[in-house]
C-alpha cells in the first residue's frame, strides 16, 4: 500500500479510535477506590530522626494515624523522605505491638524481667546518676579548680529542639559532665 495523503489520514483515524475505544474500556473496567484520607484532620510536623528536619503532614481520624507523608510546602524537604522518615507510620500504627510501654527492669545477675512504676525507674536513674558523679567528682587539678566528673558522658539526640539542648546542656555543666555531644545521624 502506497503511503498517501488518504492512506495516512486513515491510518492516523484508526489508530485513534483504537486507542480511545481501547482507554476507555480499560478505564471503565477500573473500580473507584475509596479516599482513605476522606474525614481525617491534617497536621504538620518535623521528622524526629535527624537534624535535617523534614516536614510532615500526619492525618489522623478519631484519634488514631491514618497516614504520614512528606509536605510538598516544607522548605527543607519540599515533600521527600528518606527510608526512615517514609515508615513513620510503622512507630504509630505497628500491629506487631513490639515497642515498650512500660519500664522493664532485670536484676542484677537475674535472669526474668520485671515491670516497675516510672516513678521507680527516675529514682534508679537520679540514685545512679548521683553516685557515679559522687564516686568521680573531682573538685581540683593540680590546684586549679575543675569541678568535674569524669564517670558520666553526656550525649544529645538530633530531635532535639534548641530549648531542650540548651536545658540538657545546662544540667549536664551543672552535674560537672566534660564529655558533652551531640549526634544527628547525618
Amino acid at each position: 500500500m502506497p503511503i498517501t495523503r488518504r492512506n495516512f489520514l486513515k491510518l492516523s483515524g484508526v489508530t485513534t479510535a483504537g486507542a480511545f475505544l481501547g482507554g476507555v474500556s480499560f478505564l471503565s473496567g477500573c473500580k473507584k477506590k475509596p479516599d482513605k484520607l476522606r474525614g481525617t484532620t491534617e497536621s504538620t510536623t518535623i521528622c524526629p530522626y535527624c537534624g535535617v528536619g523534614c516536614g510532615l503532614i500526619v492525618s489522623a481520624r478519631n484519634g488514631k494515624v491514618v497516614n504520614i507523608e512528606g509536605d510538598p510546602d516544607h522548605p527543607i524537604s519540599r515533600g521527600s523522605l528518606c527510608s526512615k522518615g517514609s515508615a513513620l507510620q510503622q512507630i504509630a500504627v505497628n500491629p506487631i505491638q513490639r515497642r515498650l510501654d512500660k519500664v522493664r527492669y532485670r536484676r542484677p545477675g537475674g535472669t526474668q524481667w520485671e515491670e516497675i512504676t516510672w516513678d521507680k525507674a527516675m529514682g534508679m536513674i537520679a540514685d545512679r546518676v548521683k553516685k557515679t558523679r559522687d564516686q568521680t567528682f573531682v573538685a581540683q587539678d593540680n590546684g586549679v579548680t575543675v569541678n568535674r566528673t569524669m564517670g558520666l558522658v553526656g550525649l544529645g539526640g538530633a530531635a532535639l529542639d534548641n530549648e531542650e539542648c540548651y536545658l540538657w546542656s545546662k544540667l549536664a555543666r551543672i552535674l560537672g559532665i566534660t564529655y558533652l555531644e551531640h549526634q544527628a545521624r547525618i
